[in-house]
């Protein structure tokens, strides 16, 4: 009887935009994927329950005023599986990812919180190495973990660990850094190879190999970001590009400014290794995750500087100028290919590759 009184208050035509949710009387996988079925989740679900003008900025993170600071605020989940790959883990991701999106809105990031979710069973070797990881990339990326909380659930219902940290950061006086920003004549750059981190994983979880191991690129971000700032603070727009890769970034990016924009696709570092994966598995690396890699929308007169001071730092080595803002097709991406012809690059249904993050 409570599930049916459940199911019966709850009805997909009332909410703002049901289409195609109301096709999805239960959540799938693809809601999770950072596509189209995220996006139309949060829009159609979240955003109207939660009603306020903060969360409606939809950025990596929140930017806030507390007393006389400007904060930085954003939280996210990690339930990756395996807990352990090639470049990385579950508690580098944890703490890379929420630097990541503090920086994203040109914030320094400065404390952490964490949430451990232990599946019963789990070895304690297992919760004391992702403990640790947590700990030396929090160390390396210049932030404190503050707070935190663990809880345990019975076993079959988790898969080892799932963490979900929260962060917050300064924001300097003059940076305002949103999707809303870009304008047409923007350069798009991107701060490196992409799609490492969806096929490292991938080969690891399916057991493929591909020639040569493919690492995670997980990284924080800050240091990037704070290098860029100081050629210019009129940076528009930052992203990390991960759940639906570098395509679901721009097109969210398209969207929120009302501006096109235009790839030049083979202007896109993507690694030999990773173009071989996805040649394989019939991928579009434009929509593979990436964990340590940032878009820039940054005004042109100012592109061959940012790009500079980019490729001077460790994490931007392999920055490229990929294409810019235009005001043709607005809210669309498309990318000019190599054989000369143009193709709409729209956000992804779903995911591609399940449990990336």
């Amino acid at each position: 009887m409570a599930d049916t009184a459940v199911t019966a208050s709850v009805d997909p035509s009332d909410w703002s935009c049901p289409a195609p949710l109301r096709d999805q009387p239960v959540v799938v996988m693809g809601h999770g994927g950072g596509g189209a079925l995220s996006a139309e989740l949060v829009e159609n679900v979240f955003a109207p329950a939660y009603g306020n003008p903060v969360l409606a900025a939809l950025g990596d993170s929140a930017t806030v005023r507390l007393g006389g600071a400007r904060l930085a605020f954003s939280t996210d989940a990690y339930v990756v599986k395996p807990l352990f790959f090639p470049g990385g883990s579950i508690g580098d991701l944890a703490v890379n990812g929420t630097v990541n999106d503090l920086a994203m809105s040109g914030a320094r990031p400065a404390y952490l919180s964490t949430a451990f979710i232990l599946e019963e069973g789990v070895e304690m070797r297992v919760v004391d190495k992702v403990a640790r990881a947590v700990g030396a990339a929090a160390q390396a990326a210049g932030v404190i973990v503050a707070t935190g909380d663990t809880k345990v659930v019975e076993a079959g219902h988790g898969d080892g660990v799932y963490i979900t940290t929260s962060g917050i950061g300064l924001v300097p006086d003059g940076v305002d850094i949103r999707p809303q920003r870009a304008t047409p004549g923007d350069a798009v750059i991107v701060s490196g190879p992409i799609g490492m981190h969806g096929v490292a994983i991938l080969s690891l979880r399916e057991g493929i190999e591909f020639g040569v191991e493919v690492a995670s690129d997980t990284a924080p971000l800050a240091g990037l970001v704070a290098a860029m700032l100081d050629v210019t603070t009129d940076l528009h727009v930052l992203r990390d590009p991960t759940r639906g890769g570098l395509a679901a970034s721009l097109n969210e990016i398209a969207r929120a400014s009302e501006t096109g924009v235009r790839l030049t696709e083979r202007a896109v570092p993507v690694p030999e290794a990773v173009a071989n994966a996805c040649g394989f598995l019939g991928l579009d690396p434009l929509y593979v995750a990436n964990e340590g890699r940032l878009v820039a929308f940054v005004p042109r007169a100012a592109a061959d500087a940012v790009l500079e001071a980019m490729r001077a730092h460790p994490h931007g080595s392999g920055a490229a100028l990929i294409g810019e803002c235009v005001s043709d097709h607005p809210g669309m991406v498309v990318a000019s290919t190599g054989l000369g012809g143009t193709r709409v690059v729209d956000l992804p249904l779903g995911e591609q590759l399940p449990r990336i993050c």
